[in-house]
């Protein structure tokens, strides 16, 4: 007599930047492994490939998780997270001041897509022409997350992610897609920007959707303290 195949129950969320829905399922052993193998390796590139191969694996239809944007991959991964084992997240932060060690747990329910008001995909360069964007996908993660390595020259990555998020440039009524120009000639374009532009493309990097939970603890110097917890980092890393 064979082992039994186990059924797994089916759930419904929906991509925030889309409003599609999708089904999933909850991750088995096999897929909590790839999880936590990768976080024990604190190395961002492993937590990449492990979001990756556990949406693929646990949700249903033609999602395809190269194509999401980061937050919409993140609020996935934490639902399914929910799904599969609590709502309860446990993990450890430095408090700033006493530099100690604090052991915290969250409620995954309580951890909100933070979009913050004014936020807008459509970048003025002058009045006929409009920049629209792009969110970085999980392709670009390790570029972001690569921006606190001190060795890295933040400069440089951030103008590659800013390069690669520009989907399109709307000069009066025609549309013109980046991808179907040279590096050289989106290089040379973004060169010409104004700076009231430039600022705008900062501002549409810092105002992006992502996850965010408040935090309260009380740190070794029993002073009640505060948090904010934002994106990858905090809650996959």
């Amino acid at each position: 007599m064979g082992l039994p195949k186990i059924d797994m129950p089916l759930f419904e969320t929906k991509i925030v930047s889309s409003g599609e829905v999708v089904k999933y399922r909850p991750f088995t052993v096999k897929e909590e492994k790839i999880l936590l193998i990768a976080q024990e390796t604190q190395e961002s590139e492993q937590i990449v490939l492990a979001m990756k191969q556990i949406i693929t694996n646990c949700c249903q239809g033609d999602i395809n998780a190269e194509d999401l944007p980061m937050f919409d991959l993140e609020y996935l991964l934490l639902q399914i997270r929910a799904k599969s084992v609590n709502n309860t997240l446990s993990f450890t932060v430095t408090d700033p001041d006493t530099q100690d060690p604090v052991e915290c747990e969250i409620d995954i329910e309580n951890v909100k897509l933070d979009i913050p008001e004014g936020h807008t995909k459509f970048i003025t360069v002058d009045e006929d022409t409009q920049l629209v964007m792009g969110y970085p996908k999980l392709e670009q993660l390790n570029d972001f997350l690569s921006i606190a390595n001190p060795d890295v020259n933040q400069g440089e990555v951030l103008f590659d992610v800013m390069l690669g998020c520009i989907d399109s440039v709307v000069v009066g009524d025609e549309v013109q897609y980046l991808k179907d120009f040279s590096k050289d000639e989106v290089d040379s374009f973004l060169g010409s920007l104004p700076g009231e532009a430039t600022v705008a493309l900062k501002n549409f990097f810092e105002t992006m959707p992502q996850l965010s939970y408040t935090l309260e603890y009380t740190n070794t110097n029993g002073d009640e303290k505060t948090m904010l917890l934002k994106g990858t980092e905090s809650f996959f890393l």
